[in-house]
């Protein structure tokens, strides 16, 4: 495959790499750059088949998790929004001693709803996988527009999230098909509760997310009582768009009580 596409930018002592979600690239980090470069040295990543990171067709979670984290530095702090999420806690899973802390933003261990579990319900992952072979361009739009729903900054953060993804090279429809698989079929919740401890993990919540329903909140801090989560009252499925500064905060005041 080609090279992973891969940016390091940042002044801080602690290396924090960002893994972005389904169908969009490190671009959409932008507007986290000048809040978090000034604490942390930020590696900023187009996941395998996904905006530079061309070259490569579908991958499984845990293939995804290798090829990124053979990238990676020896020790990082590692944040995953949504199918990024994912990436991130697969390779926590794979190689913990590697990870300094796990922060997974909009993101669930298990995406798709079961009969005591909120989520997406599969047939409608399926509807999504089935109409990017029709409409390419609507299905990624539609998908991006149910991201914001329900926010006050919700068209501008559509706008915004449609606009990284056009001004980068688009995934092929195998590698999205592949990344909507993932979310249909991945459920990480019971090795998630053997995560070694002390590893600190925080999650990050939308309260207005239709992705990612709050009730998830609620469950897995009944599951995983050693790891904090926080709802952010406005926000949908991209709370760092919608509240960069509070986003910014949150990490920040959560790695520096967990840092070494």
């Amino acid at each position: 495959m080609s090279a992973l596409y891969w940016q390091t930018i940042g002044e801080g002592d602690r290396d924090l790499v960002l893994l972005h979600g389904w169908g969009l690239n490190a671009e959409v980090w932008h507007c986290m750059i000048e809040r978090l470069t000034p604490h942390f040295r930020l590696h900023l990543v187009d996941l395998p088949g996904y905006g530079r990171s061309q070259g490569v067709g579908p991958m499984s979670l845990e293939q995804m998790a290798e090829t990124v984290m053979a990238a990676a530095p020896a020790q990082a702090w590692w944040l995953g929004w949504s199918l990024g999420g994912l990436v991130a806690s697969q390779i926590a899973l794979l190689q913990p001693q590697r990870v300094s802390g796990l922060i997974t933003v909009a993101s669930s261990p298990c995406f798709a709803a079961q009969d005591d579990w909120p989520g997406i319900r599969s047939e409608v992952l399926s509807g999504f996988q089935h109409q990017l072979g029709q409409d390419f361009q609507r299905t990624v739009e539609r998908f991006l527009a149910l991201q914001t729903l329900g926010t006050e900054s919700a068209r501008q953060d559509a706008r915004l999230l449609k606009s990284v993804v056009l001004n980068q090279p688009m995934p092929s429809v195998e590698v999205l098909n592949g990344g909507l698989e993932i979310l249909r079929t991945a459920d990480l919740r019971q090795p998630l509760a053997q995560l070694p401890l002390p590893l600190p993990l925080l999650r990050v919540y939308g309260y207005l997310d239709g992705l990612v329903p709050r009730k998830v909140a609620e469950l897995l801090d009944a599951k995983w009582p050693n790891s904090p989560s926080i709802i952010i009252a406005k926000a949908a499925h991209a709370p760092f768009i919608s509240h960069p500064d509070e986003f910014a905060e949150i990490i920040g005041t959560f790695v520096a009580e967990n840092g070494i």
